[in-house]
């Protein structure tokens, strides 16, 4: 299977305008050998093998890892040979494949054996993995919804406080805060999260520019365009939960807080003026 080079266009992120997209139809762009990747991107890939390929498509439903949120898993079908490229991995390209999206698994045919690759051009359909968007969408949310919790009730009880980053990993989330948490907010934490969700706030993902934020009152939110990777004149990508807080966001959300369903904070730990705050979906 030979490489194609791939085009310098940025992938269109379907899943970020409509994340209830479980099918999608898109362009083929190009398909890389594993083994062909510039390095920057084949470190991208701590799975990744000789026997592995990249698919890079003109739009996609799939969501990278990064943010804090696993990437999709799912396929791509060539209808008209009935190739099909199962998707085990997802990221965002670096280097020459800035912007571009790329699917990394394996080709096969339906009844296991391999494939030719797909080509340029050809139209394929991408399905995702819809029980696992499902539980990281909810895991996202629920981290979201968690840092508004804190943020009310120790904004101004904890000396230097701020949210800092999350991991919505199932296992593993938790969401991080400047300054100490002592282990006495867990049950408030709990009990304010616990009115969060009860309240079905609605999940509302918004295009914001600089401006918006100041008019908002939130400049401290204003990402770092260059950071982003988002060019001048576009807007950035914010999850407005709407009564709770406002968060600049790239990944995957139910559409109303009751939708992550039950969420335990797990306990706070501390270190070194950071506090780590752990829950889990049920």
């Amino acid at each position: 299977m030979g490489s194609n080079a791939a085009s310098t266009s940025r992938t269109f992120l379907a899943y970020q305008h409509d994340a209830n997209l479980h099918l999608h139809d898109t362009i083929v762009a190009a398909v890389l050998p594993f083994s062909a990747l510039e390095e920057p991107n084949r470190l991208l890939f701590k799975q990744g093998s000789e026997d592995d390929h990249v698919v890079i498509t003109e739009q996609t439903i799939f969501h990278p890892q990064g943010g804090g949120q696993p990437s999709d898993v799912g396929s791509m079908t060539f209808a008209t040979t009935a190739t099909k490229f199962a998707v085990t991995a997802v990221r965002m390209g670096q280097a020459q494949h800035d912007g571009q999206v790329l699917h990394l698994g394996r080709f096969e045919s339906s009844d296991g054996v391999e494939m030719a690759a797909f080509k340029p051009g050809d139209s394929i359909q991408q399905a995702i993995d819809v029980e696992k968007r499902t539980l990281y969408s909810r895991l996202h949310t629920a981290g979201h919804v968690l840092g508004a919790a804190v943020r009310h009730l120790l904004e101004n009880e904890v000396e230097g406080f701020d949210e800092l980053k999350a991991s919505h990993f199932p296992d593993l989330a938790n969401c991080e805060f400047r300054g100490l948490i002592d282990g006495k907010w867990k049950d408030p934490i709990q009990a304010k999260l616990d009115e969060y969700l009860a309240a079905k706030l609605p999940v509302q993902v918004e295009w914001w520019d600089e401006e918006d934020f100041r008019a908002n009152g939130l400049e401290r939110l204003i990402p770092d365009r260059e950071l982003l990777g988002v060019p001048a004149g576009e807007k950035f990508r914010v999850v407005n939960i709407v009564g709770a807080e406002v968060y600049p966001c790239g990944g995957t959300h139910v559409e109303t807080t009751d939708r992550c369903g039950p969420t335990k904070v797990r306990k706070i730990s501390r270190s070194k003026g950071i506090s780590k705050v752990s829950y889990a979906v049920e």
